[in-house]
C-alpha cells in the first residue's frame, strides 16, 4: 500500500474535532500517515498543537494566521506566533496569505499579517503554507520580497488558472492539489494544469472536512471529506498526468517529506 500524507487537515475548529481518533485510524488504515492539522488563528494553533501533543505518532502541525483572521492580528501576535512555532510538532508557518473573495478581514490588515508571518519564518528557518484567493496580484507582490529568503514556500489548495501556475512555478512555489480537481464543475481547469506542475513541486490534500472528492464511486454517506480519501485524490492525479499511481504515490510522499523536513521522520512514518 503507497504511504500518503495529507498536507491540510482541518482537524480542530471544524466538523472532526469530536471524531479525531476515528479519523486518525481511518486515514492511518489507508496508508495516509501522519497528518498535518493547520492552524488557521492564534488559538487554532494552539490547540492543533494540544492534539498534537495527544497523538505525537499521527500528527504533526502548522502554526499560524489565516487571512480571515487577519483583523486578529496585533502588537504581540509575531511573539506568540514565533513561541507556538518552537514546539516540536510544527513544522511550518500559516495557514497565512489573502483572501479577496470573502475579506473577512480588511484588505490592508491581510496584507500586513501575511507579510509579518513571511518575515518570522525566514528569521526561523521556516518553510510557509499559504492560502490565496481572488488576490494573485498582492499576494505575489508581498511574497516576491521574501521568497528569495524563505526557505520553502508552500501554495495549499491551489486552484487557479494557467497564468497564475506559471507564476507560481516561476517563484518556486510547491502547489497542494485537492479534491477540487475531482469536481465536474468547478474543477476543471484545474484538471487540465495538474500535468504541468513540476514533479518535485507538487503535493496532495484533502482540506478535509471540506471539498469531498465528487467523483468518488461510491459516493461516501457523509458529506465530510476525510483524510481516508486521499489516495483515491492521488489516484486520480496521477491518471491526469498519466503516471502509474505508486509511482506518483512516492514522488508526492518524498516531495512532502523533503519539504517540511521529514526525513528523519521517513521510516516511522
Amino acid at each position: 500500500m503507497p504511504s500518503h500524507i495529507d498536507i491540510a487537515v482541518n482537524l480542530v475548529g471544524s466538523a472532526l474535532e469530536n471524531d479525531i481518533d476515528n479519523v486518525i485510524h481511518a486515514a492511518a488504515a489507508q496508508g495516509v500517515s501522519p497528518l498535518i492539522v493547520i492552524g488557521s488563528s492564534l488559538e487554532e494553533s494552539q490547540q492543533a498543537i494540544d492534539c498534537a501533543q495527544r497523538y505525537p505518532e499521527a500528527l504533526l502541525t502548522t502554526a499560524g494566521v489565516h487571512p480571515h483572521h487577519a483583523s486578529e492580528w496585533d502588537a504581540n501576535s509575531s511573539t506568540r506566533l514565533r513561541q507556538l512555532a518552537q514546539h516540536p510538532a510544527v513544522v511550518a508557518i500559516g495557514e497565512c496569505g489573502l483572501d479577496y473573495n470573502r475579506d473577512f478581514s480588511p484588505r490592508p490588515m491581510q496584507r500586513s499579517a501575511f507579510a509579518k508571518q513571511l518575515a518570522l519564518a525566514v528569521d526561523l528557518n521556516m518553510p510557509v503554507l499559504m492560502h490565496e484567493r481572488d488576490a494573485h496580484h498582492d499576494f505575489v507582490e508581498i511574497l516576491k520580497e521574501y521568497r528569495p529568503q524563505l526557505k520553502g514556500a508552500l501554495l495549499h489548495c491551489f486552484t487557479g488558472d494557467r497564468h497564475s501556475l506559471e507564476r507560481y512555478i516561476e517563484l518556486d512555489l510547491h502547489l497542494g492539489i485537492t479534491g477540487w480537481v475531482c469536481d465536474e464543475r468547478r474543477g476543471t481547469e484545474l484538471a487540465s494544469l495538474v500535468g504541468d506542475i513540476p514533479a518535485e513541486r507538487i503535493m496532495l490534500e484533502t482540506d478535509s472536512p471540506y471539498l469531498l472528492p465528487r467523483s468518488m464511486r461510491p459516493k461516501p454517506k457523509s458529506s465530510k471529506n476525510l483524510p481516508q480519501y486521499l489516495p483515491y485524490i492521488s489516484q486520480y492525479v496521477a491518471q491526469l498526468r498519466g503516471q502509474p499511481a505508486n509511482e506518483f504515490a512516492a514522488q508526492v510522499y518524498a516531495n512532502t517529506c523533503a519539504f517540511f523536513d521529514l526525513q528523519a521522520n521517513y521510516e516511522a512514518f
